[in-house]
């Protein structure tokens, strides 16, 4: 088992642990309805995948 031989300083311990950073989503335009859309999902505008028709989004009923 990997044991440190010497003990770390705070500055090299908090510079290693300090590289945890957010990343923006990668978006993709829809080809359908040129919505931003998370990569190799369904289009949650139109329901369309890689132009094919997954799912068929309900239309409300005005009264």
């Amino acid at each position: 088992m990997a044991v440190p031989k010497r003990r770390v300083s705070k500055t090299k311990g908090n510079t290693r642990f300090a590289n945890w950073k957010l990343t923006t989503p990668n978006l993709s335009e829809c080809p359908q309805c040129h919505e931003l859309i998370d990569s190799h999902t369904v289009c949650p505008a139109c329901g369309y995948y890689k132009g094919v028709q997954v799912v068929t989004k309900k239309v409300k009923e005005e009264k």
